[in-house]
């Protein structure tokens, strides 16, 4: 079997179209929700936004990196020093460093932990901001470090691409820091989306962003909704995923502009402007989400009980507050089972396999160990029940061999 190498993303986005229809047509556990129809429907006008929805100086982006860039302008950030997590995609650092910051590296601990005397022995007369992720939900020490921020005069952005509706206490990921960054399609079922949040009402001194095309939207939906299908749809299903495919090719045609993909590699400046679509609002205001929290935590329970005793997560326990955005495990020959993964319907996540170019010079052995084995088992609240059984299922036939 060929192993599949793979970063963020799930592995059936990475295949020839070929290839890719022989895995589709097994997929039951895709690593993304999916959306259904009645998601396009607004909830009640009552309904709570979380966080952070309910933030009025809040910008929505195409991308979770534009916001990135965007805010290294607001701030000034130009060839000033900016504390960064050796353990990284690589679009977050690459929309930094085309914004013209310096980085500074500093160690994340092989249980995806950021210990605050890493940072603050870091910091030095440049410093200007602290970069810190929380990494598939799971808070980082992020009051520590919005302490040493407020002492020593220094900027705190809390990256939560991965930490949407998460909180820490009775706070959520994101709201303790200066700035925040939320990467939207991985949690919720939007074709695109990002959202810059701000602690202080401070001005907008940017343009807004540009709206994208309406194909591009479609098009990214209809992958969502081949999502759900995939999950849900039984035998039933490869016909309208079939129809599903050839409408969304028709219907980019006749509406005309390019397709902008999400979950790309590099930031691409050409498109730091694009705002987030019209669609991608709609289906935000259908979401129920206390149920999707609810949903993330009971899979991930469910996996941990089935599956916990031959493949513990990186962490340790499922803390209150935390949507998990995924089920992290530590396995050895990782791409190759990847490829046994898909193979078998479910579409894990080969976490950031691949060192970016801009890497620190440094060793760091954790990090490296980080790249080399943590494989993301899916856990989104498209799974019900059954379908995680049989996930676990999977799990166990692959990793007891």
């Amino acid at each position: 079997m060929t192993a599949i190498d793979v970063g963020r993303v799930g592995a059936a986005q990475h295949l020839e179209d070929r290839e890719a229809r022989k895995y589709r047509a097994k997929l039951f556990a895709p690593c993304y929700p999916g959306l259904t129809l009645g998601m396009l429907v607004p909830r009640a006008r009552d309904s709570v936004m979380p966080f952070p929805f309910n933030q009025s100086n809040a910008r929505y982006y195409y991308l979770a990196r534009n916001g990135i860039y965007a805010l290294a302008q607001l701030w000034g950030l130009r060839d000033t020093e900016v504390l960064f997590p050796a353990f990284f995609h690589g679009v977050e650092l690459e929309a930094l460093l085309q914004a013209c910051v310096r980085v500074r590296f500093y160690p994340v601990r092989k249980r995806l932990q950021v210990l605050v005397d890493d940072v603050v022995s870091r910091i030095g007369p440049k410093t200007r901001a602290i970069y810190l992720t929380h990494f598939l939900g799971f808070p980082g020490p992020v009051e520590e470090l919005a302490e040493v921020a407020k002492d020593r005069g220094l900027l705190l952005i809390e990256d939560c691409a991965h930490a949407l509706l998460s909180r820490i206490g009775d706070k959520p990921l994101g709201s303790l820091g200066d700035a925040s960054i939320f990467c939207l399609y991985k949690t919720l079922p939007v074709p695109n989306g990002g959202v810059l949040a701000l602690r202080t009402n401070e001005r907008w001194n940017l343009p807004e962003g540009e709206r994208p095309s309406w194909a591009s939207g479609l098009a990214l939906s209809a992958d969502a909704w081949e999502r759900h299908l995939q999950s849900h749809g039984g035998r039933v299903r490869r016909w309208p995923l079939a129809a599903l495919r050839t409408a969304g090719k028709r219907v980019s045609r006749l509406l005309g502009g390019s397709r902008v993909e999400v979950d790309t590699p590099r930031f691409e400046q050409g498109y730091s402007t694009l705002a987030m679509s019209g669609l991608s609002h709609r289906i935000i205001a259908g979401q129920h989400f206390p149920a999707i929290v609810n949903a993330r935590r009971r899979n991930y329970l469910q996996l941990l009980e089935s599956i916990g005793d031959l493949a513990p997560p990186v962490f340790e326990g499922l803390p209150a507050g935390v949507c998990p955005l995924s089920y992290p495990v530590r396995v050895a020959d990782k791409p190759a089972l990847v490829a046994a993964f898909l193979a078998r319907g479910v579409d894990v996540v080969n976490m950031w396999y691949e060192s970016h170019p801009s890497r620190p010079v440094e060793p760091y052995p954790e990090v490296e160990e980080l790249r080399k084995s943590v494989l993301e088992l899916p856990c989104h609240q498209d799974l019900t029940p059954e379908i995680i059984e049989r996930v676990a299922g999977v799990a166990r036939a692959i990793l007891a061999t």
